[in-house]
């Protein structure tokens, strides 16, 4: 009988674990590197759904900043990792262009969170993603891509020119460096379930 016990314990050990799958948009401006970021830390092959800039779409497509750029995002992109053995992120990274923010809210349903990537070259093309955020009450993390020749600026400077709630984290990254990127993804998972469980706490009276 002991026997049986001691299998049954073994086998429970043993016994795949069901990760909890949670969603993560990546936002920001044009040609700010969610494409890139999403690629640096996806362990399967990301979707992408990239299309080359055209003459036509020029006038609609501000490329100040970023004019060696040749493609870009029309629906999403898709990645997943998995953060541990338990808990694994899907992807998606949102097109940044105003002529595609009609996809957003299908994209942002079930999101816990949300990366902001912003470029301090074009800070100002990170408001729309921060206000639909805030407006949504979708948690977000501001993740600043260091993009090389690009000023570098203290973060303090940078959260006052977004005029970020002082809850909002805010951190600089390489959107090329797996790393890095991992380390602003699980900012942002940290961020969400301490809102969400700042929420769930029960008023006091």
């Amino acid at each position: 009988m002991a026997f049986g016990r001691s299998s049954r314990k073994q086998a429970q050990q043993h016994r795949p674990i069901e990760p909890v799958t949670l969603k993560i948009l990546v936002a920001g401006g044009f040609g700010v590197g969610k494409t890139t970021l999403v690629g640096a830390v996806s362990e399967i092959r990301p979707l992408r759904t990239e299309e080359t800039l055209s003459e036509a779409g020029r006038p609609v497509d501000d490329t100040e900043g970023v004019e060696a750029k040749r493609t870009t995002t029309v629906a999403m992109d898709f990645g997943r990792i998995t953060l541990r053995e338990d808990l694994v992120l899907y992807l998606f990274g949102t097109p940044g262009q105003n002529r595609f923010w009609f996809l957003w809210d299908e994209l942002a349903q079930g999101a816990l969170g949300a990366v902001v990537l912003a470029d301090t070259r074009r800070l100002s093309d990170s408001f729309a993603a921060i206000d639909y955020f805030e407006q949504r009450e979708i948690p977000f993390t501001v993740a600043v891509n260091c993009f090389e020749g690009a000023d570098r600026f203290p973060s303090d400077t940078v959260r006052a020119a977004l005029d970020l709630d002082p809850e909002v984290p805010l951190m600089m990254c390489d959107a090329r460096e797996r790393d890095s990127v991992k380390d602003v993804l699980v900012a942002v998972v940290e961020h969400a379930l301490i809102r969400a469980d700042r929420i769930r706490e029960p008023a006091v009276t």
